[in-house]
C-alpha cells in the first residue's frame, strides 16, 4: 500500500489511520471471539502496522523529512459504550494509548502523532450496524444537542496534519459535542 501511494503521490508526508470496524452491537457476554479478533486486528494492529511503515519513511532519524500521523479514535474509548460495543471502545482506548506512546517515541524524529476522537457523527455507521435510530436515541446525551458532521471531523484531522499544529503531538482531539 505504501509503495503504491509513493509511486502515485510521491513521498509520504502524512498518514491518517481511518480504517475501523465496530464488530456490531453486542454486550460483552454475547460478543463472539471472531468479532473481537476482527475489531482488534483492523482497529489496533492495522493502525500500528501502518504507523510503523509511515515512521520508517518519514523519520528524520532514517533520512526522512518528518511528517504527521493522525489516528482516528472514538469518544467510546472514554464512555465505554456499555451495552452496545464495549469491545470496540476497548480497541479505541488502545488507539489512544498507542497515540501517546508513539508521539513520545518519535517526537525528536520530526514526526507528530495525534488522534481525533469523534463522538456521535451523522454517518451510515449506525444503520450499517443495525440501529438507524441510534443518533436520535442518544441525542439527549450530547450537550450540544446534535450529532456531528463528517466534515467537522475532517477539519480536525486536517488541522492536526497541517503546520498550524506544529507544536501538537500526543494529543487526542475530542470532537463529541461535549459528550
Amino acid at each position: 500500500m505504501f509503495v503504491a501511494a509513493e509511486r502515485e503521490l510521491g513521498p509520504i508526508q502524512g498518514l491518517v489511520n481511518n480504517a475501523g470496524v465496530t464488530g456490531g452491537f453486542a454486550r460483552v457476554e454475547e460478543v463472539t471471539a471472531e468479532a473481537i479478533r476482527k475489531v482488534l486486528s483492523v482497529n489496533v494492529a492495522g493502525t500500528i502496522l501502518c504507523s510503523r511503515e509511515a515512521v520508517r519513511r518519514v523519520s528524520t532519524r532514517r533520512g526522512g523529512t518528518g511528517g504527521a500521523i493522525v489516528n482516528i479514535s472514538s469518544r467510546a474509548a472514554h464512555t465505554g459504550a456499555a451495552g452496545e460495543w464495549v469491545h470496540y471502545a476497548a480497541s479505541k482506548g488502545a488507539i489512544d494509548s498507542f497515540t501517546i506512546g508513539l508521539a513520545r517515541e518519535v517526537a525528536t524524529e520530526g514526526i507528530r502523532v495525534n488522534a481525533v476522537a469523534p463522538g456521535l457523527i451523522a454517518t451510515e455507521l449506525h444503520a450499517a450496524n443495525g440501529e438507524p435510530g441510534r443518533l436520535q436515541r442518544l441525542m439527549g446525551t450530547i450537550p450540544m444537542q446534535r450529532s456531528g458532521l463528517p466534515e467537522e471531523v475532517a477539519e480536525g484531522v486536517l488541522w492536526l496534519l497541517s503546520p498550524a499544529a506544529s507544536y501538537t503531538t500526543g494529543a487526542i482531539l475530542e470532537m463529541g459535542g461535549g459528550r
